[in-house]
């Protein structure tokens, strides 16, 4: 059985709202022989390289995240998406040991099948990335400036997708516009909402 990452050891010591179910959560994703890793400085849990789940506090509740949970069957209906916009991400929400100890079956069946997705190299189909439309204030920006429109037809999908999101949420075209300004530097440089 795979030994916990010490450099993960820290994050669980101050666990603060759900300190004994992680514990219980962490020992599930090792006992089924998984390898710990810290990504966005949560604990996260990769299969040949690519994550398969993480978990973490939420102020509400634990959670259990499968990062391609879509592919599941979920058969038990216990998956839920993490927020209104996510495509592949599903996850479980736990308020105490007992309920995760309740779910502990449901949770290792997904878990294999989460694994054996992951080792058959199956993939998330996003489509291009563009299932949401242009705001008017991008469109007359992309038309009136051909470097803008090259560098963000070549940000990756999931690229486009955060900035669609991010300037479709705003409700008077004055944000949108604002938005958009802000926003150049980094799309001419070819990076994501929140990439550095």
């Amino acid at each position: 059985m795979p030994q916990s990452n010490p450099d993960l050891d820290a994050f669980f010591a101050s666990a603060t709202k759900w300190p004994a179910e992680l514990a219980v959560l962490r020992g599930i994703l090792l006992d089924a022989g998984l390898t710990e890793e810290r990504k966005w400085d949560v604990p996260c849990y990769p299969v040949n390289g690519r994550l398969v789940v993480g978990i973490g506090e939420l102020a509400d509740c634990c959670a259990f995240s499968f990062f391609k949970g879509v592919l599941l069957a979920d058969g038990e209906g216990i998956l839920t998406k993490p927020g209104a916009n996510t495509r592949s991400a599903r996850m479980v929400r736990f308020h105490s040991v007992e309920e995760i100890r309740a779910a502990e079956p449901t949770l290792r069946a997904y878990l294999a099948e989460a694994v054996a997705l992951e080792k058959a190299g199956r993939k998330v189909d996003f489509g291009d990335g563009d299932d949401i439309d242009y705001p008017d204030e991008l469109i007359d920006r992309l038309d009136a400036d051909p470097d803008f429109q090259e560098a963000f037809e070549a940000l990756t999908p999931g690229r486009r997708r955060g900035y669609l999101l991010h300037f479709s949420s705003a409700k008077q075209p004055a944000t949108r516009l604002a938005r958009i300004a802000k926003a150049t530097p980094a799309i001419l440089r070819g990076k994501g909402l929140n990439d550095r």
